[in-house]
């Protein structure tokens, strides 16, 4: 299958939902308020979808915000929305939580066998922070880093796939037609990919395009929801599937 990948030079991915593994990170930043105001009830899913939502809107009201001030924001706000108890200081620790957030386990492997072949480069909705230790469990080291906060918005904005493609012609020679987009989000990454004419491919790993018979059934973890499943050009469902085929 590699011969369908060789006109491609250069791989952007979106990091979060496609190398990290971020809704464990953020359950599992979620259990101290959780705990602390003896809320069980609370469902991993509902709790994903919510923050999902918040995180959504406090990005589009604030695209120059940066993203550990965002993740602070949003769980006063699931707080505030839940009934739950919170101090500055639980707000400030569920923000710095992102550097616990695990990578998945054929995330560093898939990269390593991929940078034989490609550049890689990374078009993220964080900080450079936050990244940077993202980056030490991946450890990859890629081409190029574009984060939020270089950028001054967050994606599915369009000025973030703008100013990818720009440095990437300016600073490697890249063209729109060398590029192909990696990424688990509809949201975040496919629809504004293919309203960019972007090469993409759909790490599916909630396996939503297998999923129900109405597919705005399927699990979205912490991502917001799409109108539309957006075109893909490729479909995997692991990392480790999409780079034993990319390499071929």
């Amino acid at each position: 299958m590699g011969k369908y990948f060789s006109k491609y030079r250069v791989l952007t991915f979106d990091c979060y939902g496609t190398l990290i593994d971020w809704e464990r990170g953020i359950w599992d930043a979620l259990q101290p308020i959780l705990t602390e105001n003896n809320r069980l009830d609370l469902t991993k899913a509902s709790a994903l979808q919510q923050f999902a939502a918040l995180e959504s809107n406090q990005q589009g009201a604030s695209p120059t915000m940066r993203y550990s001030s965002v993740l602070q924001t949003v769980h006063a706000r699931f707080a505030f929305d839940n009934q739950l108890a919170t101090t500055d200081e639980m707000n400030e620790k569920f923000a710095k939580s992102i550097a616990d957030w695990p990578s998945f386990p054929d995330s560093s492997d898939a990269l390593c066998t991929l940078q034989t072949k490609y550049k890689l480069v990374i078009l993220s909705n964080v900080d450079r922070a936050g990244f940077a230790a993202s980056n030490r469990k991946l450890g990859v080291e890629f081409d190029a880093i574009y984060t939020a906060e270089d950028i001054g918005s967050y994606k599915p904005d369009l000025r973030n796939f703008k100013y990818m493609l720009r440095h990437l012609s300016a600073d490697f020679g890249f063209e729109k037609c060398d590029v192909l987009h990696v990424a688990q989000s509809l949201h975040h990454d496919h629809t504004p990919a293919r309203k960019m004419e972007l090469a993409n491919v759909w790490i599916d790993r909630q396996n939503i395009s297998r999923g129900a018979t109405d597919w705005k059934e399927s699990n979205f973890g912490a991502t917001a929801l799409v109108d539309e499943v957006p075109e893909t050009d490729f479909v995997f469902y692991t990392m480790e599937e999409f780079a034993r085929a990319a390499v071929g």
